[in-house]
């Protein structure tokens, strides 16, 4: 059903994608001067909903790098109503989110990148080829322990400042993508 994840290098697939806010968006459109992350995640996973205020807090300290952050859904709302789109805008405006959250109705966008769970992380550089393909951090679904490493943020800063990120990336652990039955 699902597609293999993107492999370090691979070019990161276009999206035209409605947000919450009203607008489409494109990856040109969310991608910083220094590159973009593009995560999938979702209203009802315990797994983004322990994670959020660490993914609002690390999309605000990409962003001083020149790194764009945006979220997708791209889970099944017919069969988990809590990921609705209005659900979607509702979730994004109870959590401060000033990223783009969009709504892939159609899931082309997650067998594109290869999307198994939420969250899910692709670290893309100013070329748009993959760099970080991996979690937030090593927290699952408990919270932040004292000293824990920004896995993501810390990767993507190194992508940055070197122009490769880490060899070292620990894949995502959460909830499996909500792919619809055909």
């Amino acid at each position: 059903m699902d597609a293999s994840p993107l492999q370090r290098g691979s070019t990161a697939p276009d999206f035209a994608l409605p947000g919450t806010d009203g607008r489409t968006w494109t990856y040109a459109d969310v991608a910083g001067p220094n590159g973009l992350v593009v995560m999938f995640i979702c209203n009802h996973c315990p797994y983004v909903k322990a994670v959020l205020d660490r993914i609002v807090r690390d999309v605000h300290a990409l962003r001083d790098l020149g790194v764009g952050a945006v979220a997708i859904s791209s889970n099944d709302a017919a069969t988990y109503p809590e990921d609705s789109f209005d659900n979607m805008k509702r979730f994004a405006q109870a959590h401060g989110f000033d990223f783009p959250y969009l709504y892939d109705e159609s899931q082309q966008v997650a067998r594109a990148y290869g999307a198994v769970c939420t969250p899910d992380f692709f670290g893309f550089d100013a070329k748009r080829a993959l760099e970080y393909y991996g979690r937030l951090d090593a927290s699952g679904r408990q919270a932040e322990a004292p000293g824990m490493k920004r896995e993501l943020y810390e990767a993507m800063k190194t992508m940055v400042q070197s122009g490769r990120a880490p060899d070292e990336q620990t894949p995502s652990v959460g909830c499996s993508i909500k792919w619809k039955v055909s």
